[in-house]
């Protein structure tokens, strides 16, 4: 049996899956807390749990011998996290950092209180609160929002009862923020280790399709380079003030007046760096690794000019067949593309994998990572374009 510190994953999503391929070259074992039987993670990881991850007894169990725990997900109660601390495991990142990717308004007020900029915001209790903020707006939940979900876009009272009524029934506050005007959507990943070692990721444009990122160019194209530096220099900064240990993608707003504000934070591998698995040096599955394990971190350098990813969502058309099936015409066409699936049944607009794509002319890039995730969906077009 090897003698390597063990490390512990809450969560069996596509994230903790495809941190094992790194885990391997590391000789670090993985120890998985999946939500359910045959989930992605536990299809690759084997030694696993399966339980909830809010009962305290099943994480005890889960991380019982580890060294450390990180996690697939921001969703594991804070309270238990400080438990887990205080009986001696290295929970990373620690809940005192992982709350304010758990609570948008918590999130909202610390780093207004460290002069990062932000969309102007507050918690409302009620729709007169909301009238009160200013129409058009955009209603949060606090907790639990993911891929669009717990997020609407209000012009007028009535349009405010749906989200009242998601936060009654979660029991959750609602955040709401000013509708920006933005040219388009930033990412700055970084990773940073306890040793307060760090390493700053190409900042990189995403598109969004229905609330879900459909699209990652990296770098982002035609980015002043002043302000390409100023995310950085942002992500770095929050890093290290909030205490984050592992990978932190901090979503960006590029407003149409040249400024960056911040919209999301994530304190684990986030959609935004999937290209870095092909396109950097050092992924940000195998930096999330070296960073909660206090290893030296990897170079962030990107490999070629441009890296394209295009996630695969489940599209309306399931009986095209497996996705396995696309990899003949998809690689024949294209011997340099990498596709990555995750070991999920095809559901409309489900994550199911990604494409990365990788060059020195972008608009290739595009057209080759494109082709290949619609094949993959179904959707095949005219093969005579």
């Amino acid at each position: 049996m090897p003698d390597s510190p063990v490390l512990a994953v809450v969560g069996g999503g596509q994230l903790a899956r495809m941190m094992a391929q790194p885990a391997i070259a590391l000789g670090l074992p993985l120890r998985l807390l999946a939500e359910a039987e045959g989930v992605s993670a536990a299809q690759v990881i084997v030694d696993q749990t399966v339980g909830d991850y809010r009962d305290l007894d099943v994480l005890r169990r889960a991380t019982a011998g580890a060294s450390v725990v990180t996690f697939d997900h921001e969703h594991v109660p804070t309270e238990h996290l400080h438990a887990l601390e205080a009986e001696g495991l290295a929970v990373r990142p620690g809940p005192e950092a992982l709350v304010h990717a758990q609570d948008k308004a918590v999130m909202r007020e610390r780093l207004s209180a460290l002069g990062v900029p932000c969309p102007r915001h507050a918690v409302v209790a009620d729709v007169d609160e909301v009238v009160a903020f200013g129409f058009p707006c955009v209603l949060k939940t606090t907790r639990g929002g993911y891929d669009g979900k717990g997020v609407w876009v209000v012009r007028a009272p009535e349009d405010c009862a749906e989200a009242f009524e998601a936060a009654a029934a979660s029991g959750v506050r609602i955040l709401a923020e000013e509708l920006v005007d933005f040219r388009r959507e930033l990412s700055a990943l970084v990773a940073r280790s306890p040793s307060g070692q760090a390493a700053a990721y190409p900042v990189v444009a995403s598109t969004q399709l229905d609330g879900i990122c459909h699209e990652v160019v990296a770098p982002a194209p035609d980015l002043d380079e002043d302000l390409a530096g100023q995310a950085q220099a942002l992500a770095l900064r929050v890093a290290g003030e909030l205490g984050v240990t592992g990978i932190l993608a901090v979503e960006l707003f590029e407003t149409t007046d040249g400024r960056i504000l911040v919209n999301e934070l994530a304190m684990r591998p986030h959609n935004t760096g999937h290209w870095t698995q092909d396109g950097a040096v050092t992924s940000q599955f195998e930096n999330h690794l070296r960073a909660v394990m206090d290893l030296p971190l990897g170079s962030p350098a990107p490999r070629a000019r441009w890296t394209v990813m295009v996630n695969i969502l489940g599209g309306p058309h399931p009986e095209v067949g497996r996705l396995y099936d696309g990899f003949p015409h998809a690689l024949a066409r294209d011997p340099h593309l990498r596709v990555h699936l995750y070991g999920k049944q095809m559901r409309p607009g489900r994550k199911v994998g990604h494409v990365n794509a990788y060059g020195e002319d972008l608009e290739d890039c595009l057209e080759r990572a494109r082709h290949a995730a619609a094949w993959f969906r179904g959707d095949l077009g005219d093969e005579s374009e």
